[in-house]
């Protein structure tokens, strides 16, 4: 054991000389204290410059697309939209919890009479049958018009229409071009005639945004 023990050492302590010599011949202690005794410089810190402020009078126009660019630059200013201007009315509001719901054979009666009172008017003055359903005489109150009516005879903007009743009574109304649908003041038309769902109007175009409205009620059936 003990002859093992010391042959150990004596090869572990030639092994040290071994190494020390190598590194001697490679010059590795001296750099290893040379680098041990110098200290890392410090890197430099990158100036950054202040940007400009830019005045108004700098700024130019943003390069534009091929596509485009023939057209005039686009106008981002506020635009003060002109609303029509609508008489005020005041109504009695309508008690939604008595609601008249048609049956489908008193809605299709009222149709079928106005129907039959259109065949008889002027076909020089176009007009059409507009059944009444929930959405047009309560709550929301907007009245959607037939497309193909609208593009065909009334104005391509928002308007004013008005609606003229049996007896002669106008009431302006606000027709919305790209709904296709009178808007303000048919509200007021609505509860004025006591419009209930299932009447059936007539609706007939005697000139310019200006139509003659009969009814039948479907309380007739």
């Amino acid at each position: 054991m003990v002859v093992a023990k010391l042959t150990y050492e004596e090869r572990r302590r030639q092994r040290l000389e071994e190494n020390k010599k190598r590194m001697e011949d490679l010059n590795l202690t001296r750099l290893s204290q040379a680098l041990q005794n110098s200290s890392p410089k410090p890197s430099p810190m990158k100036q950054v410059k202040p940007r400009p402020v830019r005045q108004h009078s700098d700024f130019v126009v943003v390069r534009r697309s091929s596509r485009v660019a023939k057209n005039p630059a686009p106008n981002y200013k506020e635009v003060v939209v002109k609303h029509l201007d609508m008489p005020r009315r005041s109504y009695k509001r309508r008690d939604l919890s008595n609601r008249v719901y048609a049956s489908d054979e008193a809605r299709t009666y009222a149709i079928e009479r106005a129907e039959e009172v259109q065949s008889s008017l002027e076909p020089d003055y176009p007009s059409f049958v507009k059944p009444m359903l929930q959405s047009h005489v309560t709550g929301g109150f907007w009245l959607g018009l037939p497309v193909h009516f609208c593009k065909s005879n009334l104005p391509k903007r928002d308007e004013t229409v008005t609606l003229v009743d049996e007896i002669g009574d106008e009431y302006p109304t606000v027709f919305l071009a790209n709904k296709t649908g009178l808007s303000g003041g048919w509200r007021g038309f609505s509860l004025a005639h006591e419009l209930v769902d299932g009447d059936a109007l007539i609706f007939q175009l005697v000139k310019h945004a200006t139509f003659k409205v009969m009814f039948w009620a479907q309380s007739n059936a």
